[in-house]
């Protein structure tokens, strides 16, 4: 328990820390830029990738389980639709990004820790924990939100094609389903969740990589627990705001 409190007294100390006022403003935003593209621009093959398959995966299983003629085939559609926005393009591929992303973050700062490289900083007057972590947190927080669309949009491609060409539902109806009875507000519910998630993978793996002793092998080990901690995080946090949002 001492031990949890401590750790979590390190992770607040840190966030006020990075959410300092930056001493040049200038290189917080060339250093966005780069890690936009570092972990965000990089990012969009493998989540759409795992989106297509997912997406077919999705319609195929709900195709084959409302076999029964009561049921209209249109809900295949349907059923897609809603599996993919309120809990795949947002849990799912933060899930993803916390095994991507999240290793990156904690690997990076870590071996940056443990070969003396913040303290370098810290000795030129720099404020390490906010120049190296607040770029990468405003970063994901922007990017992220996109990737969530773009997953959407791919897994939905994903599961017409998977559809229309196993023969289980036809063009027309798929269309229609994705359709029927929309509600815009859970785009806004994936969204949010995202921005939630997209900070706790930023900042609990850079807290991880931050605070590492010892060599390359802690470094490893502080790069799994980032992955771990993360996604536990994310599971929890997905219960809460679907309570919160959608009740």
């Amino acid at each position: 328990m001492l031990v949890f409190l401590r750790q979590l007294g390190l992770y607040f100390i840190m966030l006020k820390k990075v959410f300092s006022k930056p001493e040049k403003p200038l290189i917080y935003y060339q250093q966005t830029m780069h890690e936009m593209v570092y972990l965000g621009v990089n990012s969009v093959g493998i989540i759409s990738i795992i989106s297509f398959f997912m997406g077919a995966v999705i319609t195929l299983q709900t195709a084959y389980n409302t076999e029964n003629p009561i049921y209209p085939t249109y809900l295949i559609g349907l059923g897609c639709r809603d599996s993919i926005i309120l809990e795949f393009s947002s849990t799912i591929s933060a899930l993803i990004l916390a095994g991507k992303v999240g290793s990156n973050i904690a690997s990076e700062i870590g071996t940056m820790r443990v070969t003396e490289q913040i303290d370098a900083l810290e000795m030129m007057g720099v404020n390490s924990a906010s120049y190296l972590i607040l770029p990468k947190i405003i970063a994901t927080l922007l990017f992220n939100p996109l990737l969530t669309l773009i997953s959407i949009i791919v897994a939905i491609l994903g599961g017409w094609l998977a559809g229309t060409t196993a023969g289980v539902i036809t063009s027309e109806d798929f269309i229609y389903g994705i359709q029927y009875a929309f509600i815009p507000y859970y785009i806004t519910y994936s969204i949010i969740k995202t921005l939630f998630f997209a900070f706790i993978i930023t900042s609990v793996s850079a807290f991880h990589g931050y605070f590492v002793e010892g060599g390359s092998l802690e470094v490893g080990r502080a790069s799994t627990k980032a992955v771990v901690y993360s996604s536990v995080l994310i599971l929890l946090f997905n219960v809460i705001l679907t309570q919160l949002l959608l009740s």
